[in-house]
């Protein structure tokens, strides 16, 4: 049977100094999920290339702290660029309309106040349609 080593031995000391985990911020918290495959942050649109698109960036949840109303999207990567069907369903919440509750809105007033609001990183759910274009937008409540 092999011998262990001194440095081995010595490490195994009772009493031995052991490394301390870190608290984490939010005890239970798993800040190792995958990117939404879902969700986006919106920040602008642009009607380059002859078509609509939402500019945004991918994330996901961060882990909130016990003092605050909850986790923050952590986006992820470079802008990118999507498509937006000009006849999408879009539904919104504050500070777009003064509602807790999503509110369906048209896309041109959609567009409207991400001109006089860009880069507000407002969070939504979307779906694609058949022709790669968000079809569906959600915008999912923060307080």
């Amino acid at each position: 049977m092999p011998k262990a080593s001194a440095s081995a031995a010595a490490s195994a000391k009772p009493g031995a100094a052991k490394p301390v985990p870190k608290p984490s911020a939010t005890p239970g918290c798993d800040h190792k999920m995958p990117i939404s495959p879902d969700e986006i942050m919106v920040q602008r649109y642009t009607p380059e290339g002859g078509f609509l698109s939402l500019i945004v960036k991918h994330g996901n949840w961060g882990c909130g702290a016990p003092d605050t109303d909850g986790a923050p999207f952590e986006t992820v990567g470079v802008e990118t660029f999507i498509p937006l069907n000009q006849a999408a369903s879009i539904t919104v919440t504050d500070p777009i309309v003064q509602s807790t509750e999503n509110q369906p809105i048209g896309v041109q007033e959609f567009l409207d106040w991400l001109d006089a609001h860009p880069n507000s990183g407002l969070v939504f759910r979307y779906s694609l349609g058949e022709d790669g274009a968000i079809d569906r937008l959600d915008q999912v409540f923060t307080p």
